[in-house]
């Protein structure tokens, strides 16, 4: 659904487009069309960081593929249809469409040489894209010098050698970003991500719109062990060291979510995890010790139904279902799935998508749009061009029913520590603006229209005492906008309440 912002944004590009040349407006046409469709959220991270898995569970489907192979290296976007399909899309725009396989997976074989593939264009019935496509990305390269020299040239996001400029555009198009780590996060992880930020649109990668995910939390602990005492504290620190890139850092089992909302556990799996919980306690943490233990070791189920276990549960969520069933043997398998998607930490994992994306995605698809009619700007090729282009947008600038547009243009510059402000400060700001609920910019759930009138204005009369008392030229440039967004908001609560 188009918000307010991107309506009255989508309008701007309607009036751009009588006034200067088919090429440039052919460009804003393009604007206009992306701000009706669904937020564009790119999956990025290291090879193997557990990318495709997370899309599947966010999808709800099992359809990327997680082993390596020739789609893992492909830009794959996942998008709302009224139909499943697969279309190859080519550098020369050409389309060529595949069916889905057998198993409802994009098929392995994609009928056209890698070389030539831009992207893969997969349109889903899935009704959780109504509001997000999800794009999933091959790997991110370690930082040596060709990484530093694509994020210098800023031609390429960093992937991995083979990746052409094509695909690295796809990627560099999304509005918001999630990073994907496991374990630690190491320091050419954090060079690699700021080559990412320097290839995509400036508004799609700060802590505005982009969201750290801690994956495979389930390695932390050998065997069948609970790793969730250790994976909530290390992801607090990942969230630390990413402050200036990541709104928040949620760990999750991957696997284990995926799992369950891909709705992937048959009758006869719990089947088979009901004989395995009948296996005495011993020999059964023998068996759950490690993933070649439980492959060789006697016990009542073959091997292709243990291998089975394995790509769905693994050694944590075996064990985990195993208990369940050693505690009620009659354990329903809607019910164990219900359990194994609590575990598995998606969730939170959701509701912090929702919260630092969804939600936002009005105000970060006009920001992400403003910004790109000021590029058209600044390469238009005649002077008449660039001026329309200019000229409407400060024009709109000045309305202040666009001012949110100027507020998350300072809220991503404080948020990416361009500008520095005390973290209260920080905070309320980019509430103010991401959010259009009075309530929770000013951090009052129950409060009647005439309380949040006069707390936004004791706000805006705060943020200008700081502009003119204590603050930097910077600080001042960001308060004085902020000011002017509170004594907007307190008009606005107030003309509700009449």
């Amino acid at each position: 659904m188009t918000g307010p912002l991107c309506t009255r944004m989508a309008a701007l590009c309607d009036d751009i487009v009588a006034r200067v040349g088919p090429d440039v407006g052919g460009q804003v046409q393009q604007i206009h069309v992306r701000l009706g469709e669904p937020l564009r959220v790119a999956i990025a991270g290291r090879l193997k960081a557990g990318k495709s898995t997370l899309v599947n569970a966010l999808i709800g489907r099992r359809v990327a593929p997680t082993a390596a192979g020739e789609c893992t290296r492909v830009v794959t976007r996942f998008r709302y249809g009224p139909a499943d399909r697969v279309d190859v899309v080519t550098r020369d725009g050409s389309r060529h469409t595949l069916p889905l396989s057998d198993t409802g997976m994009i098929p392995p074989r994609l009928g056209v040489n890698a070389d030539r593939i831009a992207y893969l264009d997969v349109a889903l019935t899935s009704e959780r894209l109504r509001e997000l496509t999800v794009v999933d990305t091959p790997g991110l390269a370690s930082a040596d010098s060709r990484l530093r020299e694509r994020a210098e040239s800023v031609v390429a996001a960093p992937f991995d050698d083979g990746i052409d400029a094509g695909s690295s555009g796809e990627v560099a198009a999304a509005e918001a970003v999630v990073y994907v780590f496991t374990q630690a996060v190491r320091a050419d992880d954090v060079q690699a991500l700021d080559a990412f930020r320097a290839a995509t649109a400036r508004l799609a990668s700060s802590p505005i719109n982009a969201l750290g995910v801690f994956a495979k939390v389930d390695t932390l602990t050998g065997g069948a062990a609970d790793p969730w005492p250790l994976a909530q504290p290390l992801a607090r620190q990942q969230a630390t060291l990413l402050a200036r890139t990541v709104a928040d850092v949620v760990p999750v089992v991957g696997l284990l979510a995926e799992t369950a909302q891909a709705g992937r556990l048959t009758t006869a799996d719990c089947a088979a995890l009901r004989e395995l919980a009948a296996v005495p306690a011993g020999e059964l943490a023998v068996l759950l010790a490690s993933v070649d233990l439980f492959r060789t070791r006697p016990g009542p189920l073959d091997a292709p139904r243990r291998e089975r276990l394995l790509g769905l549960l693994d050694l944590y969520g075996i064990g985990y279902a195993v208990a369940q069933f050693a505690a009620q043997p009659h354990l329903s398998t809607g019910e164990l799935v219900r359990r194994l998607a609590q575990i598995s930490g998606f969730a939170h994992l959701q509701s912090t998508v929702d919260q630092t994306l969804r939600w936002r995605s009005d105000a970060i698809k006009a920001g992400w749009a403003l910004s790109r009619l000021d590029r058209l700007a600044g390469r238009a090729a005649t002077r008449v061009e660039r001026d329309a282009l200019r000229d409407a947008v400060e024009v709109l600038l000045r309305d202040p029913a666009y001012h949110r547009l100027r507020l998350l243009a300072a809220a991503q510059r404080v948020a990416s520590g361009v500008v520095a402000l005390p973290p209260p400060w920080e905070q309320e700001l980019i509430a103010l603006a991401t959010s259009e609920d009075p309530r929770v910019i000013l951090g009052l759930p129950g409060a009647a229209p005439g309380e949040l009138a006069d707390a936004a204005v004791r706000a805006a009369h705060r943020w200008r005492t700081y502009a003119v008392a204590g603050a930097g030229p910077a600080q001042a440039r960001v308060a004085q906008v902020a000011h002017r967004g509170f004594h907007l908001l307190a008009q606005a609560v107030q003309g509700a309440a009449r």
